[in-house]
């Protein structure tokens, strides 16, 4: 009995020993499970935001619905592939034509009818969604932005850039859409025709294929490419179309400032520019084109808020948020035919050109008096107006992400607060050369048909293709 009393004692004790190990592995196991989660969402919680949720720490909260999807949306390809709806080529031009008939201006019965020499901001839109939203929200933000009118200018029609644009709120919206396009003529001119010479076929030897522009190569021997030549074409086209054809726009006198999709404007970026109006009345009557944005890289808002240059307007380096009004416009129509036949496919290229060899310079104040220029800048030292494109018709990179390069330009912008608003302008001459040798042109651009269809948008922006 006693040996069986042992047994038994010992194996409780045993018993015991085995329920306290196993215990105590349950819960070294629990203590290393709830420290790896730990690990897990300390490491996830300071992890960098996502793209998406970066851009929406950017902006105000209630300017957040400019930059989200709209439900079950294609959106946020910049890809111009199937955007249009699934239309038909003729449904397509249908809708355009309609839209362009309509002239409909949205929000004009909250914020009445448009002032005459209120500023105008005509805006060229091709695909490129997410710039196109912060563009917005940029605006949006700016003093004043509720005495303008936006026109959106379209080469693609794309439910989702429609629907961006007329959840606009915050002023008068436009919409345009350039009637020639590739989107609407994908294998006729404007477009591609399978006819075509291709770009790099000598000329010999498209003159025994018979293609139809075999004439007719660049300065470069290249023949044309609609997705450069669809640049100028749209640019000249919305031109003629807001100086020329809107009625909401036909007896305006005031200033009309061009920008991209991919331009970012500063909260003051109108005060600015009526400032630099009425500079101009009064201390630089040649001034006739200003320019509020730069491609510099580096900027002094303490030293330079308040400051402008005048100088020979460049291409390359004023384009940027140029703003002009219906006089120098009817000095450029007045150059149509050089603007026109000009063998290059940029827009700014050919408007140098026809500054340097066409518009007469004008003499007044404002300085330079021995430059034989057309076109005399007015540019602001400390840009209103930036780039916030990384891809683009001439840029391809395997990173499109415009965040980091938007938190630059938001950055720049937080620091020059205080230094915004300035109340007065104080004009430079900037040094340049006595003489200016006119540029070559880029070619591209050396098509009859190109030449024609713009002189054509010239004589009457409401043309037809067939």
């Amino acid at each position: 009995m006693r040996v069986s009393g042992v047994a038994v004692m010992g194996g409780g004790r045993n018993g015991r020993g085995t329920l306290v190990r196993t215990l105590a592995l349950v819960f070294l196991a629990t203590l290393l499970w709830l420290q790896f989660h730990v690990a897990s969402l300390t490491s996830r919680s300071s992890s960098p935001p996502s793209g998406n949720e970066s851009l929406l720490m950017l902006v105000p909260q209630e300017l957040h619905r400019f930059l989200k999807d709209r439900r079950n949306s294609t959106a946020g390809s910049n890809s111009t592939a199937g955007i249009s709806g699934n239309l038909t080529i003729s449904e397509l031009r249908r809708q355009v034509e309609k839209a362009n008939l309509e002239q409909r201006v949205f929000n004009e019965e909250a914020f009445g009818p448009l002032a005459s020499d209120a500023p105008v901001i005509v805006i060229q839109v091709h695909a490129r969604l997410t710039y196109l939203r912060h563009l917005i929200v940029s605006l949006a933000q700016a003093k004043g932005i509720e005495q303008t009118l936006l026109i959106f200018s379209h080469d693609v029609w794309d439910p989702d850039i429609n629907f961006l644009v007329q959840s606009v709120d915050f002023c008068r919206v436009m919409q345009i859409f350039y009637p020639y396009s590739i989107q609407t003529h994908p294998h006729t001119f404007p477009g591609e025709d399978p006819n075509d010479c291709p770009r790099n076929i000598k000329r010999e030897s498209a003159l025994v294929k018979k293609c139809i522009n075999a004439e007719h190569p660049d300065l470069y021997g290249h023949y044309r490419e609609a997705k450069f030549t669809q640049t100028k074409h749209h640019w000249w086209w919305k031109a003629n179309r807001v100086f020329d054809q809107l009625t909401v726009t036909k007896n305006h006198v005031g200033m009309v400032l061009f920008l991209e999709e991919d331009h970012y404007v500063a909260e003051d970026f109108l005060h600015v520019l009526r400032l630099m109006e009425r500079t101009c009345k009064h201390s630089c009557e040649r001034c006739n084109i200003l320019s509020l944005g730069t491609y510099l890289k580096t900027y002094n808002y303490y030293a330079d808020n308040k400051k402008a240059e005048v100088t020979p307007w460049i291409s390359s380096k004023h384009n940027m948020g140029m703003a002009f009004n219906r006089i120098t416009w009817n000095k450029l129509t007045d150059c149509a035919s050089k603007f026109c036949s000009y063998d290059d496919y940029n827009w700014d290229w050919s408007l140098q050109h026809i500054a340097q060899g066409c518009i007469p310079s004008s003499q007044g104040s404002g300085g330079l008096s021995h430059i034989q220029s057309g076109l005399i800048a007015m540019v602001m030292k400390a840009p209103r107006i930036f780039h916030i494109g990384e891809c683009g018709v001439h840029h391809k990179k395997n990173n499109c992400e415009p965040t980091a390069v938007i938190e630059k330009v938001q950055n720049v912008l937080k620091t020059a607060k205080k230094h915004l608003f300035p109340s007065q302008l104080t004009l430079t001459n900037a040094a340049v050369a006595k003489k200016t040798k006119l540029r070559k042109g880029n070619g591209g651009w050396g098509d009859i048909r190109d030449h024609q269809l713009c002189l054509n948008i010239t004589l009457n922006p409401e043309l037809r293709l067939p």
